[in-house]
């Protein structure tokens, strides 16, 4: 079939959905009998404007598809595949993806970060976690960003789970860094962030919900040039998506209190970090460490989520009335 007409177009969708015409016809805010109409071809009478958006939100298609242009195979192409404009493959050298970060991040972040605390801090307060021979242009790339991160003025919103951050200063396998240079990092962090209003720190809850790859993977939102990129498993690509639907969302789900994942806010989590790193300074343990959460904050409950079934029968249970977000 060539897909020339709306008529047609909307068929397919339709046969394509999986859906009772009763379904679809309340998906789009029409009547069982006038969607029959159009999938039994009983009128000549295409689909509005109106619903052609509908059908477009709903589903996720480009606007392009409902244009004479795009017809048969392209048509079949546009509501199958992903558009080739908005999905773009990264794979640049180690000097080409920081000049890639550098440029998309250049006045400000949104990011969700895979695990505490961000390269930039780690690499600016303490000696090199993962040692390479780099050239001096990467070298210059790297301080580069360092610099932008560590400007008073610089915008960041920055997201970690609370799992990593508690991983960072407690755990005894897979963690890089010394005593010393765990309170030094927090340190850093603490002065940055702390009465600053260009930087805001969330640490959210990754088990308050069924939360995949929010917590494994590095994701920067540009919401206002309408672009997002995260680093696939392989670590020489970056994954860059311009569908503006996807990418406004995304901004919404973490700029929303009440759709994001359970969060201790910006006030709070640098609190947070104070009382951690007291907690390494004085060789508390991280038992300790979520007692004086808990009772100085109103966040227990949620770090109290992230403790093994044995530790919790080990603490004091989170006090009554305290916030999720």
């Amino acid at each position: 079939m060539n897909f020339k007409n709306s008529i047609e177009k909307f068929v397919e969708i339709y046969n394509r959905s999986n859906l009772s015409i009763s379904r679809f016809a309340s998906m789009i805010n029409k009547d069982r009998r006038t969607v029959t109409s159009w999938i039994d071809h009983h009128t000549n009478i295409e689909p509005t404007k109106e619903i052609k958006d509908k059908i477009c939100q709903i589903f996720r298609y480009p606007d392009y598809i409902w244009e004479d242009a795009c017809s048969g195979e392209e048509f079949l192409k546009s509501i199958t595949q992903i558009p080739q404009k908005e999905v773009r493959i990264i794979d640049e050298d180690y000097k080409g993806r920081l000049q890639y970060i550098i440029e998309h991040e250049k006045n400000r972040r949104f990011v969700i970060q895979a695990q505490f605390p961000g390269p930039m801090y780690r690499d600016s307060a303490v000696r090199k976690v993962y040692k390479h021979t780099t050239s001096i242009d990467i070298e210059e790339l790297k301080q580069e960003r360092i610099d932008q991160m560590l400007r008073y003025d610089y915008d960041t919103t920055e997201w970690y789970s609370i799992k990593s951050v508690l991983s960072f200063c407690f755990a005894s396998i897979g963690n890089f860094f010394t005593k010393d240079e765990k309170i030094k990092i927090l340190e850093l962090m603490y002065e940055l962030f702390n009465n600053n209003y260009n930087k805001k720190l969330f640490l959210f809850d990754s088990f308050s919900r069924k939360i995949y790859g929010m917590e494994t993977t590095y994701i920067s939102i540009n919401v206002k040039n309408k672009i997002l990129f995260f680093k696939s498993p392989i670590e020489s690509v970056f994954i860059e998506i311009r569908n503006k639907n996807l990418v406004e969302r995304m901004h919404k789900y973490y700029s929303s209190p009440i759709e994001a994942p359970s969060h201790v806010n910006f006030l709070e989590s640098v609190k947070i970090l104070k009382i951690l790193q007291d907690a390494l300074k004085y060789n508390n343990d991280i038992k300790q460490a979520y007692e004086t959460i808990n009772r100085e904050t109103n966040y227990g409950e949620l770090f109290y989520n992230n403790l093994s079934i044995d530790l919790q029968k080990e603490v004091t249970p989170p006090k009554i009335g305290q916030k999720r977000n």
